[in-house]
């Protein structure tokens, strides 16, 4: 059985003055740093010496813009998946503050957060990030594709991946601008998801950092525990833990 992988890559940072969450609003490109990120991730993947053989974006202009130096640098066409879009959010064009997130005319958005109520239902996410990726997957049989996608679905998907509940707290979701999340398969089955920042260094001069979490984001001083562990990989049992069963609706399960 050949060894695939699939790496689902957040789009670089955006540039937002307003602070508006733009959601699926057309028109909200990279920022001049966004295009950095996008460079450098691009040049990680040359130098470590991945087998890239496809690059498939979003259709909204962040993704394509974040996309188009990795297919460059591998001498790809970059394709286009609808099904990575983001998701869809009640809150789409809003000034995302304390005072406007409180406004009464928001509140029935907040009624079911397990679902959840303000947004594309998670599950749904997953369904269509799912069939992206075994897609993605035969593209790229026996080496590497590159999916550039969108906070969200990338880590309801990981979630799902790895047997967690798909409702969390959006402040602690780990998958920062321009970041990796590598499905790496055996066949079809899944065997490890791995998780990397490779312009982690650039997200401190970022301002489009949230939500999320990030080890590049806590200075630390050089030789600290800290300072190790920002440096590190974080590596998951696909299925969420040793010895835990294989999700039956995840891409590892028969097609």
């Amino acid at each position: 059985m050949e060894r695939t992988i699939v790496h689902l890559m957040r789009h670089g940072e955006v540039h937002n003055p307003a602070g508006v969450l733009y959601g699926r609003i057309p028109g909200f490109g990279l920022s001049a740093l966004g295009h950095q990120m996008a460079e450098r991730v691009a040049e990680h993947l040359v130098a470590e010496g991945h087998d890239i053989r496809a690059v498939l974006a979003s259709p909204l202009q962040r993704a394509q813009e974040t996309a188009t130096p990795v297919a460059r640098a591998f001498g790809l066409e970059l394709g286009t998946d609808e099904r990575v879009i983001e998701a869809e959010n009640h809150f789409e064009g809003v000034s995302v503050t304390p005072a406007e997130l409180m406004r009464p005319a928001h509140w029935r958005a907040y009624l079911n957060p397990l679902r959840p109520s303000w947004g594309e239902p998670y599950r749904s996410q997953v369904a269509r990030m799912r069939q992206a990726i075994i897609d993605a997957r035969g593209l790229a049989e026996g080496g590497e594709a590159v999916l550039v996608s969108h906070q969200l679905p990338i880590w309801s998907t990981r979630r799902h991946l790895q047997g967690r509940p798909l409702w969390h707290d959006p402040r602690r979701r780990e998958c920062s601008l321009a970041s990796l999340t590598s499905l790496t398969f055996l066949g079809q089955r899944l065997i490890g998801v791995r998780y990397s920042e490779p312009a982690g260094e650039l997200l401190v001069g970022a301002k489009d950092t949230v939500p999320g979490t990030s080890p590049a984001l806590i200075p630390a001083a050089p030789g600290t525990v800290e300072a190790t562990e920002q440096a590190r990989v974080s590596e998951h049992d696909a299925a969420g833990g040793a010895g835990a069963p294989p999700r039956s609706d995840s891409p590892e399960a028969s097609e």
